[in-house]
């Protein structure tokens, strides 16, 4: 019996023991998975901060690069537009029109060609421009009474489709752009600030050399020189070309410092029919270029140019020059009418106070053996009819005053003298004027 208690009581105490070795057992790895759980609790944590600061700086990125699209476009726009050049139109969707015109009063000596003195509206041209497509445009103007006609009716200016920066496509933007119509003849400087607003006097230089014709002009500008290439009619009909040989014009410049601007420019006529052509396009020294000989014998006729300008700014004015040559010839077999003409300018502006500008300009042609130049004189007396000029002159002094960019109002006093072939003198030329120019 004691002996079966004392087994009893054994086996209590081993079962006893076996029970708390497997409770302990139980408890520790209950504490390993409460600690195990803890550190996945942090990692999980940490994975989430890690996931909200990669999203903001997610967020931040895409702020700044929506700040930076706008200023990338809007630069690229305006790159877009510089190519156009000086006397483009600022490009947008819709068509835009604009017009100008100077309302003047002319005045000059018996010889002139306003010896009455006259109340004018000078050169009033209203433009068109239009998108076709992104980077092709229509231009085009309607010169409704220029001031060098002598008939009363509206006449066709400029009408070209622009093709503007066709170099982009192979990776160089502004190099080249091509218009095609009825095109200025990109020569010398003056003619791109002839218009009443833009010309600081109301009278050009006695050459001031310009035209408008038919044909093709390619335009851009490659590292610092910018450039013009134009083939063109020659002839002045608008309807014909009555010649095979066609104008060529050429112009290059740059700007070799930020305020000094240079260029220099070559064209040909080409040869143009002396009847049919009668004139040339290019206008020069308030007439045209024709022959010089009878019509019986006289088949063709030309001119050659070259010239150079430079043009020098400060804030508050310009000082420009220019000079020049004319080879002129035709295809008289009785005689040789062949001459070398002679030209230039100097022209000075400078503001005096406030919108008060002041302006003077001298200029010069001179003709050995003599050439029609009409100047301020009647066409009918110094270029239609064969009298002939050794040299011209003329002296102009103005007064302005700019109401803005797009109105001014100016005066000048043109004192023109000069001798023809016969030894008489010219001096019953001399202008006076008085103008308000504006443009919308």
């Amino acid at each position: 019996m004691r002996s079966s208690l004392r087994l009893l009581t054994l086996a209590g105490i081993v079962l006893g023991a076996g029970t708390a070795c497997a409770a302990e057992a139980v408890a520790v790895r209950l504490g390993e998975l409460a600690e195990q759980n803890g550190r996945l609790q942090d990692q999980v944590q940490a994975q989430q901060r890690m996931i909200d600061a990669l999203a903001v700086q997610l967020k931040e990125l895409q702020e700044a690069g929506a700040r930076q699209a706008r200023p990338v476009a809007e630069r690229r726009e305006e790159a877009a537009e510089a190519v156009a050049g000086p006397d483009a139109f600022r490009r947008e969707r819709a068509v835009r029109v604009a017009g100008e015109a100077g309302f003047a009063y002319f005045k000059t000596g018996s010889a002139g060609a306003f010896p009455k003195g006259e109340f004018r509206v000078d050169d009033p041209v209203i433009s068109f421009e239009a998108p076709v497509r992104k980077g092709v445009y229509f231009f085009t103007e309607l010169k409704l009474l220029p001031r060098e006609t002598n008939v009363d009716s509206f006449q066709l200016g400029e009408m070209y489709v622009d093709f503007e920066d066709v170099s982009a496509a192979w990776g160089q933007p502004g190099a080249l752009g091509v218009r095609a119509g009825r095109i200025n003849i990109p020569f010398g400087e003056e003619y791109q600030v002839r218009g009443p607003v833009a010309n600081p006097l109301i009278s050009h230089s006695l050459a001031d050399v310009w035209g408008t014709d038919e044909g093709v002009e390619i335009y851009g500008q490659v590292g610092p020189l910018s450039y013009a290439v134009a083939v063109q009619n020659g002839g002045a009909s608008r309807l014909r070309d009555f010649n095979a040989d066609k104008a060529v014009v050429a112009r290059i410049g740059g700007d070799p410092t930020r305020w000094l601007h240079l260029s220099a420019s070559a064209m040909r006529t080409g040869e143009l029919a002396a009847v049919a052509d009668n004139l040339s396009e290019v206008w020069f020294a308030n007439g045209y270029f024709r022959a010089l000989g009878p019509a019986k014998t006289t088949g063709t006729f030309w001119a050659s140019l070259f010239e150079v300008d430079a043009t020098a700014r400060w804030r508050s004015g310009h000082l420009g020059a220019a000079l020049g040559q004319v080879r002129f010839g035709d295809s008289d077999t009785t005689a040789d009418n062949s001459r070398r003409l002679r030209y230039g300018h100097v022209e000075a502006v400078q503001v005096l106070a406030g919108s008060l500008y002041g302006a003077v300009r001298y200029s010069e042609v001179r003709a050995p053996r003599g050439y029609p130049l009409a100047g301020w004189g009647a066409a009918g007396t110094f270029f239609y009819r064969p009298s002939f000029a050794e040299q011209l002159r003329r002296l102009s002094l103005g007064l302005g005053y700019r109401f803005g960019e797009a109105v001014v109002l100016k005066a000048e006093y043109a004192r023109e003298s000069g001798r023809m072939t016969n030894g008489a003198a010219r001096n019953d030329e001399d202008f006076l004027g008085g103008e308000l120019a504006v443009k919308f």
